[in-house]
């Protein structure tokens, strides 16, 4: 099918949003279990198709639930559709049932022909399988009722979990390219760069910058070639909140890039990805096929004089191409390292042209700005952060996810309301905001609301969205030198500060986890911190700092400790550890010495065994292998 018209494209839109009726109203609850038993005519089963649940055989859930309606001669009856991300990851793989609105977690691929047999003909729902809360241990069928998500405002995420993203028409129903259609034909250039201004949005990838003012700069340089630039390049560990995005709802990144290139006069746009998101790129690759085969992606798009169309551009994993020059040079084919700035790429970006580069939450935000406008996304979220941010809420948490809150939420309200608490009755200690360039924040801070000027005056930052909860068991000291490995590992190396500068600071660290750190180091690192901040280069080196001298505000403690008393309280640093058995409950079964890798602990059988301390390598084998709790840690 091709789409010339306006007309063409409101008429599919009638067309598929009859097909995706059912779902639109999954909201509401329903304490009926649907079932062609009980009356329905037509049933809908969701299954999560994002990177996660696939992982754990989603896929193979969807192919038994095919081959169990096809058995039962019920194919006709039940569509399975696979979805993007549902967000509740820890309980994933996550089925839906529509109408009813079931929500069964941790699903099998052998639980398929229970759930056709049961729910789909029974109409009887599948106990098991529902999830049970934990606070009052009683099971929630619909996922509307569950802390997880009662707190939550899905707007990047809108259609992540509900719409097939391999089927564009689905997205069309969800109003899908209405934005660039109304802009097209009803609204200048200028016109819409106001209305992104007005929404107040701004840059979803870590600096906050407006968006509407980024595009200003962009369409304010004269050119004969500009470049939209989307950053797919999420480096964070544990973040995934754009492989998210782009799995489960890759049109509205397409979209927003159409609406870019309007609005600077651009005719060209890259989506700079990490070729270690497969699932996404493939995704993406169908997106943009189906886009101009529709015609909303090429020449004469919806049968106006405005062409657009988007390359996909692989990235191999450097964290510092996360920083637009780094990018732009990456995708130039030359070293990813960042430059000095003016002049900007909105200036002087790819190939020396105009560029605007947005990362992928910013983009998905703007299809549903255009449509529901920029006073209601600007009633959302607080008076200089508005609208919702994406997080990926991962760690020593009971409800690991990706979840969407609106901005001004506090970081209690995602811990213990959404994140369900510490896991495991733990104490909370430290929760790091914006990956390794954030910092961590402490119990003091957890009524902190979650925008920017908040968290950067608590000593972090928003970043990408990387949220990861710790607890007791986690040393500050470790945590600290954990991030600063990384970002030594991924510093491009161009700026002194950040490539010798880190390097110091890491040997520093690497000193006192070892006990062999003075008072006179601490006051080195903050030094060090400090100049590093305001010297080096780009953002990766400015922030690389962050982590260390947020632990040294909050945990100066745990930093005195290590040095003066050469002790871990948290017990991970292994150098500053030493382990023992304890002859009043060891029975000598041997099962710690032949799990030891050092050889390091003797012992006749059925007799009290040894460690010996010179040859143990503080591995923790022992303690994990022991069925008696007769391994000391001190």
């Amino acid at each position: 099918m091709k789409i010339l018209s306006i007309n063409d494209l409101n008429s599919l839109r009638k067309r598929a949003q009859q097909a995706l009726a059912l779902r639109e109203d999954s909201g509401v609850e329903s304490d009926q279990c649907c079932g062609l038993a009980t009356g329905a005519d037509h049933l809908q089963v969701l299954c999560c198709g994002g990177t996660g649940c696939k992982a754990s055989n989603s896929h193979k859930i969807v192919d038994n639930l095919n081959a169990a309606l096809e058995e039962n001669g019920i194919a006709d009856k039940v569509d399975v559709i696979t979805t993007g991300c549902f967000g509740f990851c820890e309980k994933g793989p996550i089925v839906k049932i529509i109408p009813d609105n079931t929500f069964y977690t941790q699903v099998k691929p052998e639980d398929a022909a229970e759930i056709v047999k049961e729910h789909i003909i029974g109409g009887r729902r599948v106990e098991r399988l529902l999830y049970v809360d934990p606070k009052t241990n009683k099971t929630v069928s619909d996922s509307k009722h569950m802390d997880f998500y009662r707190k939550q405002m899905r707007i990047a995420l809108r259609n992540c979990g509900l719409i097939d993203p391999e089927n564009i028409e689905e997205y069309i129903a969800r109003d899908g390219y209405q934005g660039i259609a109304n802009a097209l034909l009803n609204q200048t250039p200028e016109e819409v760069i106001e209305i992104i201004k007005a929404s107040g949005l701004r840059g979803r990838g870590g600096a906050g910058f407006p968006t509407g003012m980024k595009w200003g700069f962009a369409r304010g340089y004269e050119a004969d070639e500009k470049y939209v630039v989307c950053n797919a390049d999420e480096g964070d560990p544990g973040a995934f909140m754009d492989r998210s995005i782009m799995e489960g709802d890759p049109n509205s990144v397409i979209e927003a890039m159409t609406v870019c290139g309007y609005c600077i006069n651009s005719h060209k746009g890259l989506i700079y990805i990490r070729a270690e998101y497969p699932l996404a790129v493939n995704r993406l690759k169908i997106a943009i096929q189906q886009a101009r085969e529709y015609g909303l992606l090429g020449k004469k798009i919806l049968g106006t004089d405005f062409d657009f169309d988007i390359e996909i551009r692989y990235g191999a994993g450097a964290f510092v191409c996360g920083e637009e020059t780094a990018l732009i040079h990456s995708m130039e084919g030359k070293r990813g390292e960042p430059t000095l700035k003016p002049p900007f790429p909105a200036e002087a970006g790819y190939n020396m042209k105009p560029t605007n580069v947005n990362n992928v939450e910013t983009l998905a935000n703007v299809p549903i700005i255009l449509t529901k406008g920029a006073d209601w996304f600007a009633s959302i979220g607080t008076e200089k952060s508005k609208g919702t941010k994406v997080f990926a809420l991962a760690g020593k948490i009971n409800n690991v996810g990706l979840i969407e809150v609106p901005m001004g939420t506090t970081l209690r309200e995602i811990i213990y309301d959404i994140g369900g608490g510490v896991k495991n009755g733990k104490e909370f200690k430290a929760v790091q905001t914006g990956g390794p360039s954030g910092g961590c924040l402490t119990q003091k801070h957890l009524d902190t609301p979650i925008d920017y000027e908040h968290l950067t005056a608590a000593g972090s930052m928003m970043g990408s969205g990387g949220m990861i909860v710790m607890d007791e068991d986690d040393c500050m000291v470790s945590v600290a030198k954990f991030y600063l490995e990384f970002t030594c590992d991924e510093s491009c190396g161009k700026c002194t500060p950040c490539r010798i500068g880190n390097k110091r600071m890491l040997e520093i660290l690497t000193r006192i986890t070892e006990g062999k750190g003075t008072m006179e180091d601490l006051d080195r690192l903050k030094e060090l911190g400090e100049i590093i901040k305001d010297t080096a280069l780009c953002g990766l080196g400015q922030t690389s700092p962050n982590p260390v001298l947020s632990t040294i505000n909050n945990f100066w403690d745990e930093y005195v400790e290590h040095v003066k008393q050469h002790t871990c309280r948290a017990k991970q640093c292994k150098a500053l550890v030493t382990y023992s058995i304890e002859a009043s409950k060891c029975k000598g079964c041997g099962a710690c010495a032949r799990k030891c890798p050092a050889n390091a602990i003797m012992g006749d059988i059925r007799k009290p065994h040894i460690i010996n301390p010179f040859e143990c390598i503080r591995c923790g084998m022992c303690k994990s292998n022991c069925r008696f709790d007769a391994i000391s840690v001190y």
